[in-house]
């Protein structure tokens, strides 16, 4: 699923560094026809030569260069048809980007609707239509919209992810970890989906049943870091959840549930009762730990990944300092 069109050009690191290299051989790329009308019996009408056009398009938004997207878009529409389901949601894409003003926003959002009107399950204009959604701090309506979607396509696991994101950020944190576990049951081996549920079942623990909810979001990072041994965020959460059920502070905040501190380290068990041994956890966050310093240490000094993930190893690095320093007091 695509994130809302309002921050298209809004990126930074090395995707906007690709962004820019893709967007400078616009002249080069486009070059390749004389003209901008495509002959359907050119020899260079080739799928890499479509799909490198499509990339094209989307650098050239994100880096400013409306005109030479607006170029690739007719080259699209003039080869597949302007009818093409895939053609319609890049030309929205491109009428969303290039829009002045919040009533152009809007009025790319009656266009999608119309043509959901004849369609219904015109699945790019759906996401489109989510995406703009969103953008307009609509979120209620993106919700309804992704829900729409997914009567269509049950099997979309991205889609479910983003009605995770929107669930969360609404504060309905069962509907989300709902639709990430739809997502799982889809892509049961993307440690990010495994990562995401371990995040948001840490941050429900603090308003239900918080033994059975943090057990939960250890195994989930756990099985992330098992497909993934070297994603960031994923010993990141082990680090901390394993911290939070060992100290037994992420319950000072939850008045309803003074008793959960003692039950969870009742005969040196915590978590879900009988899988989490107390033990268990102290090797799993040191394990987490040392993984989690050899690959800030790796990335720090790596411009390329440094650049695309700034925040997480700034935080990263934060949680090895607060460790150190328990460890040290």
């Amino acid at each position: 699923m695509a994130g809302p069109v309002a921050d298209i050009r809004e990126i930074s690191g090395s995707d906007l560094i690709s962004a820019l290299h893709l967007a400078q051989q616009a002249p080069a790329i486009l070059g390749q026809e004389s003209g901008s009308r495509v002959s359907s019996s050119n020899s260079s009408e080739t799928a890499d030569y479509y799909a490198r056009l499509e990339q094209l398009l989307l650098a050239c938004l994100r880096t400013g260069d409306d005109q030479s997207a607006h170029t690739c878009l007719n080259r699209l529409s003039l080869r597949f048809g302007p009818s093409n389901e895939r053609i319609m949601g890049l030309r929205g894409l491109y009428e969303e980007a290039t829009a002045k003003d919040q009533s152009a926003l809007e009025r790319c959002l009656q266009e999608y609707d119309n043509t959901l009107a004849q369609s219904p399950v015109n699945v790019p204009i759906l996401k489109r239509r989510v995406a703009l959604l969103r953008s307009l701090n609509r979120p209620s309506d993106a919700i309804s919209g992704l829900i729409q979607l997914l009567d269509a396509i049950p099997t979309d696991a991205e889609a479910w992810c983003e009605l995770a994101d929107l669930y969360q950020s609404q504060g309905l944190g069962s509907q989300a970890i709902f639709s990430l576990e739809e997502a799982l049951l889809i892509a049961p081996n993307s440690w990010n989906i495994h990562s995401r549920l371990g995040e948001v079942l840490y941050i429900c623990a603090s308003g239900g049943d918080a033994s059975q909810l943090l057990g939960r979001s250890v195994q989930h990072f756990s099985r992330s870091i098992e497909l993934c041994d070297d994603y960031l965020r994923g010993f990141y959460g082990l680090t901390l959840v394993s911290q939070q059920i060992i100290n037994g502070d992420s319950f000072h905040s939850n008045p309803g549930c003074p008793q959960a501190s003692t039950r969870m380290l009742d005969n040196d068990y915590a978590g879900v009762s009988g899988q989490l041994p107390k033990k268990t956890l102290e090797r799993l966050k040191a394990f987490a730990l040392v993984k989690l310093g050899e690959i800030v240490e790796s990335r720090s000094m790596d411009d390329q990944h440094w650049a695309s993930s700034r925040s997480e190893l700034i935080a990263a690095k934060e949680l090895l300092n607060r460790q150190s320093n328990i460890q040290a007091a």
